[in-house]
């Protein structure tokens, strides 16, 4: 025991030669002249920087040689990191931007050419040597913030700052943000520029073309094209949102996969001088432009379309009219006007208030009125609390908004909004491959989903494929990120979406393999399980399906989903449309909550499961019901709530009970009367549910601030004030109101 003492102290006491080194701070960072003292600071942390991991050596050593004016030699290191990562040919090459500002600084000192015309040839040489795909991967590495990294050059400032000797590590991350930052306040000035000259030389581009239509309206239309390319397809994408700098990305990145990228916007936007009508003319105005490119020369004849939300509500109200040149169509979150926008389950939904005057004031679009979020709340607050008629909304905000009262006058889904996308037997005529991508979380499937089920119910050989996992609205347009409305993405999910899109089209016009991840009809992906399944229908998409019903708790004011019908049991819900002292409620933004609040309903809670269980597919079901006024909103949420007590949204479902039988006609219920409401056309879940977790099922009258209100009296939602409230709605669940789920075992 003594030896073992005596070596344990033995060891304390030698000296400790793992210390980090330290390098002296020069003086001119102390409030000196910083651009004079890093290069000998660089020298200094050059001879002692090492490195076990080669490839980090590398990529710290190419920075610290840029800011020695080491050039040349960080060219070589740099060439030396891309031999070593061996990335993909198809991948631009990794630090290209650093690549030319070192490039420029060799030209500059060997040639004596200014550092401007130094930067523009490197460019010319190494950037102009990518092809088209490279080259537009290669953009984004010119466009970080000069803002951002010198926040960090100062955060790095900051820490040494006083010190007279630092860390080793400390000095190589002041050294990379001064490098970081140095080289993009060089590079921006002249990037731009020099990508504008590098474009002109790859693509013929047409910014002004106005194309007409049979009723004699012009549309704006952007179209890029490959330069040295001969015939070949268009991928157009027709908009209402009218932004040059968008439709110029979109339309470069078609041209830039081998094809000629083509962006229209709707009537009166952009350089179109005709009215403003969102949503009326698309069909037929889309269709004129695709006959007018399939007879340009450079135009093999065929043409597909791309785009979310709106613009893939375009894409089906084209193929409503059936151009032949149009081939092929892949949307994303798309728009069903009457059926999920402005209203859902004939629900009028308060985010869509402010669009007609982000789209439809001007010619461009109005993002300062659109962005006022604090304007649309306390419009939806003020509103809601004075117990004011829907249609009233503009003379509360103080703004004329006609297409809106427009929206109001056809609350059914008559022809107003049948004229906007196919219908019935439309359907049966389409015939070309069609691509629709979706989210659990993405407030548009339910439009996606009207358009696969209507397609595939009037022609059921369509080529209509469908894709779904833990995407919002956004997502299928900006990437996929690693955390969505609060809902971290399994690995499998994180996919380029993008590129999914793009590969389909290769698929489709050029023969290439069609993607892997398209094996089925559908295609999901189960959270929970980090994988994607596949099938041929929504109603295959599980193995089996089993039914919880509703009825009481054990307790007062507890529910609990039974596994049986339970006739004769009945669980109550009181809602008084009177009390507006909720105006300040909302619903929550994220997926991912630590409780239910009450306004979302009556929470129906099952038990927990002994294993493992995967839902699959829509839900449905039969609600079964006695209710003391003449109609009613119901809603429906669908959540699992894990063992730890978190729930995770897994689907929801809006109807105004008079509609359910027929979105066409409104029928009004007898109040007191028995009513059964058939629960069917929901969204799609696919999950995994944990051991220890528990489906919950939220039952509920619809009231609040964010949506337009049913009080029940009959009349048209729109008009009716708090006045019509009358006595507070009384709602009788009956224990033979069972749902029904699909499982995957």
């Amino acid at each position: 025991m003594k030896r073992l003492l005596g070596l344990i102290l033995t060891i304390l006491c030698l000296p400790s030669f793992a210390q980090v080194p330290e390098v002296p701070v020069p003086a001119g960072l102390q409030g000196g002249d910083i651009d004079q003292a890093m290069p000998g600071l660089a020298r200094d942390v050059l001879r002692l920087h090492q490195d076990e991991d080669r490839a980090r050596y590398l990529g710290t050593r190419f920075r610290l040689q840029m800011v020695a004016g080491q050039y040349a030699q960080a060219i070589e290191s740099i060439d030396a990191l891309r031999l070593l990562r061996n990335d993909p040919p198809s991948q631009p090459p990794v630090f290209l931007q650093y690549e030319i500002h070192a490039r420029a600084n060799v030209l500059q000192a060997q040639q004596g050419m200014s550092f401007t015309n130094a930067w523009r040839q490197a460019f010319a040489q190494r950037f102009g040597a990518l092809d088209d795909r490279r080259a537009l991967q290669a953009e984004f590495a010119f466009g970080t913030s000069v803002t951002r990294v010198r926040g960090d050059l100062d955060a790095a400032l900051a820490k040494i700052a006083g010190k007279r000797r630092v860390p080793l590590p400390d000095a190589i991350d002041l050294i990379r943000a001064y490098q970081v930052h140095r080289v993009y306040v060089a590079l921006q000035p002249l990037f731009a520029d020099a990508l504008r000259e590098d474009d002109a030389l790859r693509y013929r581009i047409d910014r002004d073309v106005l194309v007409p239509t049979p009723d004699g309206a012009r549309i704006a239309t952007l179209v890029v094209r490959p330069a040295a390319a001969p015939r070949l397809p268009t991928l157009l994408q027709f908009t209402v949102y009218a932004d040059d700098d968008v439709a110029w990305g979109d339309a470069k990145t078609m041209a830039a996969h081998g094809y000629v990228g083509a962006v229209a916007y709707s009537r009166g936007k952009g350089r179109s001088p005709d009215a403003i009508a969102p949503f009326k003319h698309d069909g037929t105005d889309a269709a004129a432009v695709i006959g007018w490119i399939a007879t340009q020369p450079w135009s093999d004849g065929r043409v597909g379309m791309f785009g979310g939300s709106y613009n893939s509500f375009a894409q089906w109200a084209a193929l409503k009219h059936l151009p032949p040149a149009l081939k092929a169509i892949a949307t994303s979150a798309s728009a069903a006007p009457g059926i999920d926008i402005p209203m859902e389950g004939n629900v009028f939904l308060n985010f869509m208030y402010p669009w007609p005057l982000y789209t439809a004031s001007n010619r461009w679009l109005d993002n300062a009125r659109y962005g006022d979020g604090e304007r649309w709340l306390k419009l939806d607050r003020e509103a809601y609390a004075r117990g004011l008629a829907y249609r009233d909304r503009p003379q509360v905000d103080g703004s004329a908004n006609p297409l809106f009262l427009e929206w109001l006058q056809h609350p059914d889904y008559d022809a107003y909004w049948q004229s906007m996308i196919p219908q019935g037997e439309e359907y049966a005529r389409i015939g070309v491959p069609v691509l629709a991508t979706t989210g659990y979380f993405d407030g548009a499937q339910a439009g996606v989903l009207h358009y696969f089920r209507q397609h595939l119910r009037h022609r059921a050989d369509a080529d209509h494929t469908l894709v779904i996992g833990p995407y919002e609205h956004i997502t299928m347009q900006a990437g996929v990120p690693p955390s969505v409305q609060g809902y971290a993405p399994d690995a499998a999910a994180r996919i380029n979406l993008q590129a999914l899109r793009l590969a389909w089209f290769d698929h489709v016009f050029k023969g290439a393999p069609k993607p892997d991840l398209l094996a089925g009809r559908v295609n999901w992906q189960v959270m929970g399980a980090d994988a994607w399944r596949h099938a041929d229908t929504l109603e295959t998409m599980a193995t089996r399906t089993q039914s919880w019903c509703l009825a009481p708790g054990a307790t007062i004011d507890t529910y609990t989903l039974s596994p049986r019908s339970r006739p004769g049991v009945v669980a109550s819900q009181r809602v008084d449309f009177s009390d507006r002292r909720d105006a300040d409620w909302a619903p929550p933004q994220q997926v991912v909550t630590t409780g239910l609040d009450p306004h979302l309903g009556l929470a129906f809670v099952g038990d927990a499961v002994m294993q493992e269980i995967e839902l699959a597919g829509p839900f449905g079901g039969v609600l079964d019901f006695t209710v003391n006024k003449r109609d009613v909103d119901l809603a429906i949420g669908v959540y699992e709530r894990n063992a730890d007590g978190e729930y995770l949204d897994l689907a929801w479902w809006l109807q105004r009970a008079s509609y359910s039988e027929d979105r066409r006609q409104r029928r009004l219920l007898q109040p007191g009367e028995l009513q059964r409401l058939v629960v069917k056309d929901t969204r799609v879940i696919g999950r995994k549910l944990a051991a220890g977790s528990r489906l919950v099922v939220t039952i509920g009258v619809s009231k609040q601030a964010d949506r337009q209100l049913n009080l029940g009296s009959g009349k048209d939602p729109s008009v009716e004030t708090v006045e019509d409230a009358g006595e507070p709605l009384e709602i009788q669940w009956q224990g033979s109101s069972c749902l029904t789920f699909g499982i995957r075992d």
